[in-house]
């Protein structure tokens, strides 16, 4: 009984570091109608950048913040070169490859300096050997920190996309980037905010889950993308509640599987919930369905 729970709680500690992806995928979409399917080496970047500048004796949360610009700005230059030249084409969904050749444009970029081979990463705050008592429970403090933060700034963000001003304009631009701009709304920048919003969660989010595992590689986002991914649809593309909900269930799923079954069929369990939301309730569940004009 013991070892189920800590394998659930890891799951939802791990989970929701998949929302945050997840809800960095939302903003984006809500914005553009598209998705960055590069967003997983921005995650990458987030932590190698972490490495070096702390290599380079920059002090550590200097070097998260800096690591967490970086990613924020490669975003913004994501959304000018591989998905803005191609929504001009209308119904197009170029962008889908060009987000991808982007991001293995990133990929390939920090194999050229770092090589290939998995990079140590530092304990910022906790170590692999702390661990806190909750209920008879040894956790892990570094998996409480992540579920620490990950919750803080999915609620921050929720408060913010309802009461802040910036929100309100997401919520317009989504409903009607047409009919946003007609009413003043500067359509143009919270679309370039959004992304820069979307970068900054990725960055946070592979800085805490190369926390967990110890190490980073070229290819340590992919995976990450793809369930975070998997999170927003299966809560509903667009729901913070839902990206929260996805993740959490996502990563309990994927860590139980992991545990009584095999770590390798734990990835698996990622697809599996994917074509089970898709073929029961497309719009995730908390996604409402979308009526189109014709």
């Amino acid at each position: 009984m013991e070892f189920t729970l800590q394998l659930a709680f890891a799951g939802v500690c791990v989970g929701s570091a998949y929302a945050l992806i997840a809800m960095g995928l939302s903003l984006t979409f809500w914005t553009t109608r598209t998705l960055n399917f590069g967003q997983g080496s921005l995650l990458m970047v987030g932590a190698v950048a972490t490495v070096a500048l702390l290599g380079a004796g920059v002090p550590a949360v200097a070097a998260v913040a800096l690591a967490i610009a970086l990613a924020g700005a490669l975003m913004v230059v994501a959304e000018r070169v591989a998905i803005r030249p191609l929504l001009k084409s209308g119904d197009s969904m170029g962008w889908v490859v060009s987000t991808l050749g982007f991001g293995l444009f990133l990929q390939g970029f920090v194999a050229k300096f770092y090589g290939s081979q998995a990079i140590a990463f530092p304990s910022l705050i906790f170590t692999s050997l702390d661990f806190v008592d909750v209920f008879g429970i040894q956790v892990s403090a570094q998996y409480l920190a992540v579920l620490t933060l990950s919750v803080a700034l999915m609620v921050a963000m929720e408060i913010f996309l309802l009461r802040s001003a910036w929100g309100r304009a997401v919520r317009a631009v989504s409903h009607d980037a047409d009919v946003a701009a007609l009413a003043g709304i500067p359509v143009r920048r919270v679309v370039v905010l959004s992304f820069v919003a979307s970068g900054a969660l990725a960055g946070v989010a592979g800085v805490m889950v190369a926390q967990i595992t110890g190490t980073v590689d070229p290819q340590f986002g992919f995976n990450l993308m793809v369930l975070g991914f998997v999170a927003a649809v299966f809560g509903g593309m667009g729901s913070i509640v839902g990206a929260l909900v996805g993740g959490i269930a996502l990563g309990v799923a994927e860590k139980l599987a992991g545990g009584f079954i095999s770590t390798a069929f734990g990835d698996a369990v990622a697809f599996a919930i994917l074509m089970a939301v898709l073929a029961i309730r497309p719009q995730g569940l908390f996604g409402r369905r979308e009526m189109t004009k014709v």
